[in-house]
């Protein structure tokens, strides 16, 4: 699909936090915007230069008329003090975060009034999204103002995604499961590896295809999946005391 079925809903795209996703972000939306990168490390500069995406300070990617935070949970209200007072009026401030109660909350209270927020979670990775995004989910939750509409619209005709409207609590409250008891099996199996390769069933190599879409993401991410998440803890809880209770049933070793 083309943008002229929906014209971008801005002309500046600025991406704070350069790393996989950041970069990720450029890929897709290159033909739609001029694009400003800021990233605290260097090395993803030289990525930017070569994916055709302006190196920026912070200040300058913040004035953007969109501003997409892929900055780590770690960092987030930090980035959001510094952007927030230099956003333009009417910008749109989008976050791309694994879990949302909390980065709505920043937002809403340390982003200026005269911006509107929507928080996302583009349900996929570099990994998963490396034979494109068509037909992809994302989750959309409105934070303030009415522009999650006119963003849904392009990210359905114009990336083919696939727009699910939610609010923050309910987002991290099916994460928590969707994304915290993935992450946490890939953990526990990677860890017991290697893995076989060679006899093997159709649905245990499903399971190492999903280890291998997970296990390279940064620490960060793992870390805000099992502990921003407020309702991660409890899944966890939940799933060790059920393989606790089978344990049990099946017997101990002697």
């Amino acid at each position: 699909m083309t943008s002229k079925i929906v014209e971008a809903p801005a002309k500046t795209l600025g991406i704070i936090g350069f790393g996989a996703f950041g970069q990720l972000v450029a890929s897709h939306l290159a033909g739609h915007f001029t694009i400003f990168a800021y990233d605290p490390s260097p090395q993803h500069y030289d990525v930017a230069a070569k994916a055709g995406v302006a190196r920026s300070s912070l200040h300058d990617a913040a004035r953007c008329d969109v501003v997409v935070i892929a900055a780590p949970v770690s960092r987030f209200e930090e980035v959001l003090t510094s952007a927030g007072t230099v956003c333009r009026p009417g910008a749109l401030i989008v976050d791309v975060g694994s879990v949302k109660v909390q980065p709505a909350e920043l937002m809403h209270r340390l982003l200026p009034d005269h911006v509107e927020i929507v928080a996302t979670h583009p349900l996929f990775g570099p990994q998963s999204a490396r034979d494109g995004i068509c037909n992809l989910k994302i989750a959309v939750c409105s934070i303030r103002g009415q522009r999650h509409l006119r963003l849904a619209a392009f990210l359905r005709k114009c990336l083919g995604l696939e727009v699910i409207f939610t609010t923050p609590h309910d987002h991290d409250k099916e994460a928590a499961m969707v994304q915290g008891l993935t992450h946490l099996i890939a953990k526990v199996l990677a860890s017991m590896g290697p893995l076989p390769s060679r006899m093997t069933t159709r649905s245990f190599d499903l399971l190492v295809e999903s280890i291998s879409m997970v296990q390279n993401d940064a620490p960060e991410v793992f870390e805000a999946i099992e502990n921003a998440n407020p309702y991660a803890a409890d899944v966890r809880r939940q799933f060790f005391e059920l393989a606790n209770e089978l344990s049990g049933r099946l017997g101990t070793d002697p």
